[in-house]
């Protein structure tokens, strides 16, 4: 199957028909080119047996599109459509295996998501779910004393879409805001006013108040624990209204029954929904929503219109917004290109760990390949954003994930590679002209090729090496002198780390050395402070591929 790749739209010859089958606001059913047929909560008997009639298909979160149902399609469906967020009632790895393109519309609901985030702080400030609590119980409580939000700091985590509309907001309630972001360029705070902190631990200490605003993932889930929360100010007050799981329930419960924080607000729970013996239910000062983010008039509408208009778009050719999965490449692009496209995520991912929030990405390709390259800047890019964007990216949508992100793309050609027949090199750029007009600019490099169909480091820096790129990886550097890899070696082995790897690389005999160890396991931050202090190490960096 061939993948659906972006063209100018163009109205069909014959009409495109879709399918919408679960309830939802879908706005003009009327466009030049398309029939949209609209049922809402179509028994599945009935899709099973109309489906194969159509190029498209709409649901929500009610129909399950399995196998079962991708089969009974046929050939003639190409879209899938998923209005809202989730997609979990969609087989996408089957989905994808066909050949179909899955969207969905997870912008819809950014302004109500945002706007509760807003209503939770504002709600723990005021003390509004202990007033109502008491007020429901015959208590008249009149000396309870609430915090005005105007002239204090809210802390914000992730500023992608969402986190930039919560700072706008603060911004008209006359709050200051601070922001931490390693994946956003410096132009986009200071585009949105909002002072940037380098670090977690550097904006905690000067809020008052914190939301979170990231996906879910590895590296977020428990982000902020018990030692985070003790660093925010007394009295503080914490929001979560994202994802269950960025902020850990027990050390949010302890943080309230300490009186630590002066209150917070929940709207994701991370198991839904909670039982009745939950321990936020009976915390203190803490006001709760049933993950209502969504839940507005008003989102609900614009879900069903913009889902239509992406299918109706990805039908034409245009798949530039929403995709959720990348249909497969043709076989014969995976056979010359798939180890390349293999390297080329591994290599994003691995600068996105050493320099996050680039604002310029240069991806020099040396030597002849076996096809047109162009799909592996995209791999890059893949893995460069993977983890930090609101929206999962992909082969289809990444380019258009990484305009929107300020992220300047920049391609070179080489017809020879001085060392391999092919080379991929990737180089990002990241800082810019300080408050005294001088450039401070930071950049990384990375580099690789392909055995076979099996990656291989063989840059970093201006140093060469040669690495499998897989599991964990610490990248040291240190001057050229007897001693440092045993040191290093022996601290590791104290920890019970095996090493599985190792490279050693130098730009001058007795100058500045690097070295590289693939590790089976990962380490601690307080074990990565432990080699950075080593006598013998200038600096040190762990990646995880």
């Amino acid at each position: 199957m061939t993948a659906l790749l972006p063209t100018t739209p163009a109205v069909p010859a014959t009409p495109l028909r879709v399918l919408i089958c679960d309830e939802m606001n879908p706005g003009n059913l009327v466009h030049d080119g398309f029939e949209l047929d609209y049922e809402g909560n179509m028994p599945r008997e009935e899709i099973l047996r109309r489906l194969p009639d159509y190029d498209g298909l709409i649901t929500r979160s009610r129909t399950k599109v399995d196998r079962e149902l991708i089969d009974a399609a046929g050939p003639r469906l190409k879209v899938i459509g998923r209005g809202g967020v989730g997609v979990d009632n969609i087989d996408l790895d089957y989905a994808s295996l066909r050949g179909l393109l899955v969207l969905n519309a997870p912008e819809s609901n950014n302004v109500s998501a945002a706007e509760l985030a807003i209503m939770h702080l504002m709600a723990a400030a005021r003390g509004l779910t202990r007033s109502d609590s008491k007020t429901r119980q015959g208590v008249w409580d009149r000396k309870f004393l609430g915090l005005e939000l105007k002239d204090r700091t809210l802390g914000i985590v992730g500023l992608g879409r969402i986190g930039s509309i919560v700072a706008d907001r603060a911004q008209g309630l006359r709050l200051n805001v601070v922001a931490f972001d390693p994946y956003v360029p410096d132009s986009k705070f200071e585009r949105l006013g909002v002072k940037r902190a380098a670090t977690l631990d550097e904006l905690l200490p000067q809020v008052d108040f914190l939301t979170v605003h990231t996906p879910l993932t590895d590296e977020t889930t428990g982000m902020i624990g018990a030692r985070e929360l003790a660093l925010l100010r007394p009295d503080s007050i914490v929001v979560n209204a994202a994802r269950g799981g960025i902020i850990e329930e027990q050390a949010l419960v302890d943080a309230l029954h300490s009186g630590h924080l002066f209150g917070a607000g929940v709207d994701v729970f991370v198991d839904e929904p909670p039982t009745p013996d939950h321990l936020f239910l009976s915390a203190p000062n803490l006001g709760i929503t049933a993950h209502l983010g969504a839940n507005t008039r008003e989102a609900q509408e614009r879900v069903g219109a913009e889902i239509v208009a992406r299918v109706l778009a990805a039908l034409q050719g245009d798949v530039s917004k929403g995709a959720v999965n990348a249909p497969a490449l043709d076989a014969k692009t995976l056979e010359l290109l798939g180890g390349h496209l293999d390297l080329g995520g591994k290599l994003g991912r691995i600068l996105a760990q050493l320099l996050p929030g680039a604002h310029d990405i240069e991806v020099t390709f040396q030597g002849e390949f076996p096809a047109d390259p162009a799909p592996v800047v995209t791999a890059v890019l893949v893995g460069y954003l993977s983890g930090s964007t609101d929206e999962l990216p992909n082969m289809i949508n990444a380019r258009a994930l990484a305009k929107e992100r300020g992220l300047n793309v920049a391609i070179r050609e080489v017809a020879e590679s001085p060392d391999y027949q092919t080379e991929v090199i990737v180089k990002v750029l990241s800082g810019g002209p300080t408050s005294n007009g001088a450039e401070k600019e930071r950049t990384r490099t990375v580099g690789g090729t392909v055995f076979g169909r099996s990656p291989r480091l063989t840059r970093l820096r201006d140093y060469r090496v040669e690495l499998e790129p897989q599991g964990f990886i610490l990248i040291a550097s240190n001057q050229d002198k007897p001693g440092a890899v045993a040191k290093l070696s022996n601290l590791l082995g104290t920890w019970g780390v095996n090493i599985a790897g190792m490279a050693l690389g130098r730009a001058q005999k007795g100058g500045e050395a690097l070295f590289t160890l693939t590790l089976d396991d990962g380490l601690s931050h307080e074990q990565l402070q432990a080699i950075r202090d080593l006598d013998v190490i200038d600096s040190a960096y762990l990646v995880r591929v």
